[in-house]
């Protein structure tokens, strides 16, 4: 049998994990019709259901036989889920390309009004990111961490605020921010490298400032993510917009201070 998800990216998780676990895993194919399925959940072999203790913490890796990305889907889809699709999207130009990053400040506003080319070249740099940083590291063992860049805040901000009140490109946006100021004090980047990150989030119609909760519980839930080492939140933090790497290694009065100013 062959399963087929067609849908935004809970119906491709949900799926592509049915079809992991079923007989030890059977074939399915991704057809994503959200612009944040279309360029981040649907590639990759990333299945997983969230769990009241955190997101995506029951899972298993299973690649699907192929992906279709029909961007004429994203006709019909509000706007805050553009907005929620462009979180994930900028992320690729913050991790890993520079020059696409650049592109986007210049094009954000071509692809919220659902510009075709711009659209179309969005999703197909997206995706080819994606696979080029899968390709070198399947099962997340080291380059693929850097794809979770926003999302250990993120996870805990949809944990928190309860899941779906917040979109996921909503709460990565802000992760994303998070990791850039904590980068920021770290000397790694400049604050104009952070007041750029935040006007094109600002320019997508993502938040950029954490929703009314407490640091504490805030710390408490990014403990439960799946990056935690021997008690230790790892982050993905950035050396350069367009480079990025994982670390323990950071002052915890400067992690405690930025979830405290934001």
């Amino acid at each position: 049998s062959t399963l087929i998800a067609l849908g935004g990216g809970v119906v491709g998780d949900i799926t592509g994990f049915t079809a992991s676990i079923f007989m030890r895993g059977i074939n399915f194919i991704q057809i994503p019709t959200t612009l944040l399925a279309q360029v981040d959940a649907s590639v990759g072999g990333k299945t997983a259901v969230n769990h009241k203790a955190g997101k995506n913490l029951i899972g298993s890796f299973h690649q699907p036989k192929c992906v279709i990305c029909d961007s004429r889907f994203l006709e019909t889809l509000k706007a805050t889920e553009i907005s929620a699709g462009l979180s994930e999207i900028i992320k690729y130009g913050l991790i890993y390309d520079r020059e696409f990053f650049q592109w986007l400040q210049k094009n954000i506003q071509q692809i919220l009004s659902n510009d075709p080319v711009a659209v179309a070249h969005a999703i197909q740099r997206s995706c080819a990111i994606k696979a080029e940083i899968v390709a070198q590291d399947e099962k997340e063992k080291s380059v693929r961490v850097l794809l979770n860049f926003g999302h250990t805040f993120g996870h805990a901000i949809e944990k928190l605020t309860g899941y779906g009140n917040w979109t996921h490109g909503d709460a990565v946006a802000v992760g994303m921010v998070l990791a850039a100021r904590l980068s920021e004090k770290m000397s790694l980047i400049t604050p104009e490298d952070v007041q750029d990150i935040e006007q094109i989030l600002t320019a997508a119609n993502l938040p950029i400032s954490l929703p009314n909760m407490g640091s504490d519980e805030l710390m408490a839930a990014m403990k439960s993510d799946k990056k935690v080492k021997d008690r230790n939140i790892q982050l993905v933090l950035l050396r350069n917009i367009g480079e990025a790497y994982l670390t323990a290694d950071y002052p915890q009065e400067d992690l405690v201070s930025i979830l405290r100013v934001s």
